[in-house]
């Protein structure tokens, strides 16, 4: 197996540090549009090696991959790349991986209410094109989604006969602080993607609805907020709905009623997206500053902290899971947390990168080496529920992270 990373930002460089351990690939070469990015993270492992890619040209992509013989392209960059990195991998005949699917438009009259363009909706469009090319396109192997749908997967094989519920559930205590130890406000991810995410019109999916859109519809973003108790110390933390792949994945190959992804975002975020959105400054259209065009987005990007180095001033656990309700195996009402709780602390002194960057980044090196063993294997466009959900689960426990399970009260 040799893999080309594009994207050395934080989840690439965890992505590599994670990698570095393991023995199942030959090669990597680690891409980004700032060559010096991708050779600090090419350090990590003499199998490594640096280079520099335009991830908004698919040829681009597809002349590395044929200049280093790839077998397995990584998409590590926000999701605004994803199709020219999807369409010169496939272009390549390589096989593809990524943890963000490709973007949304809302609906032009009612997106509050109606799907338009759904994440996905692109790269699902071009599934008899990979397929009919032998070759595998698996989208969405994060964290979330990612792990939180082979977690689903396990629970429909395992421990369900009846889903009423597929409802992803994030959630954490993070703190980051200042030289002088007082708190600030760091996101701990890409913060284009999580304006991205939380602005745009959150989507549902529900069985009722089949006939209407395919079941799914719109809210108004931070909708239906709720309560849930994360496990390992987080705590209770205030969850709402935002637009997430897990739900326009889901019901296309497991069965529920419905499915839901709410996010534990806080107050204080909750409050910066929204004045973000009244300024403008979500924007990701250019406008004209002093003589120069430049992207609000991207300005608000580069003022705050970058995400890949806040893991020394950051403080806490992040847990990434699914809350599934139905009827179990034996006949009864059942209410099961499925989750996966990273420490920074541990993070941190273990591999040098912080938990939410190195959460997201296990996941897709865990794929990779099922592949490589041929233990997971398709063609098409594929979510990770479509692979067997056992081997992936064992493998997380090797590599020293493993997820949990909890029995949760019922909703009143």
């Amino acid at each position: 197996m040799r893999i080309l990373l594009i994207g050395a930002g934080g989840v690439g460089g965890a992505f590599a540090a994670i990698a570095a351990r393991r023995d199942f690939f030959e090669a990597i070469v680690i891409a980004d549009y700032d060559a010096s990015r991708a050779e600090r993270a090419a350090a990590a492992d003499a199998r490594f090696t640096a280079a520099r890619v335009d991830a908004s040209d698919p040829e681009s992509v597809a002349a590395l991959c044929r200049e280093h013989r790839i077998t397995h392209v990584m998409n590590a960059v926000d999701p605004r790349f994803v199709m020219p990195i999807f369409d010169g991998a496939l272009a390549a005949g390589a096989d593809y991986l990524d943890m963000a699917m490709s973007l949304s438009k809302r609906h032009p009259e009612d997106p509050y209410r109606k799907v338009g363009l759904k994440l996905g909706d692109e790269q699902f469009a071009k599934s008899g094109e990979w397929e009919a090319a032998g070759r595998l396109a698996l989208v969405g192997i994060g964290v979330e989604p990612g792990l939180s749908n082979v977690l689903a997967r396990y629970a429909a094989d395992e421990l369900f006969d009846h889903i009423d519920e597929l409802g992803t559930r994030d959630g954490a205590n993070l703190a980051v602080h200042d030289e002088h130890g007082k708190e600030i406000f760091a996101p701990s991810f890409s913060i284009w993607t999580t304006i991205e995410e939380c602005l745009n019109p959150p989507v549902i999916w529900e069985r009722s609805r089949q006939d209407v859109d395919g079941g799914w519809y719109t809210t108004e973003p931070f909708s239906e907020p709720e309560v849930f108790d994360f496990p390992e110390g987080i705590g209770p933390v205030e969850c709402v709905n935002v637009e997430h792949e897990e739900v326009l994945m889901m019901p296309r190959w497991l069965e529920a009623d419905r499915v839901t992804f709410k996010y534990g975002l806080g107050e204080e975020f909750i409050g910066v997206l929204r004045t973000l959105n009244t300024l403008g400054l979500d924007r990701t259209d250019k406008v004209k500053v002093g003589g120069v065009e430049v992207s609000p987005r991207d300005v608000v990007a580069a003022v705050l902290p970058d995400p890949a180095t806040i893991g020394p001033v950051m403080t806490g656990k992040t847990c990434a899971g699914v809350w599934v309700r139905g009827t179990g195996k034996d006949g009864q009402p059942r209410s099961t947390y499925l989750y996966h709780v990273v420490d920074n602390e541990w993070s941190m002194a273990e591999y040098g990168h912080q938990c939410v960057v190195w959460q997201t980044a296990i996941n897709p090196v865990i794929a990779l080496e099922l592949l490589a063993r041929g233990e997971w294997s398709g063609a098409g466009v594929l979510g990770p529920e479509t692979m067997q959900p056992a081997p992936f689960l064992d493998l997380l426990g090797e590599y020293g992270s493993p997820w949990g399970q909890m029995e949760v009260a019922a909703k009143a």
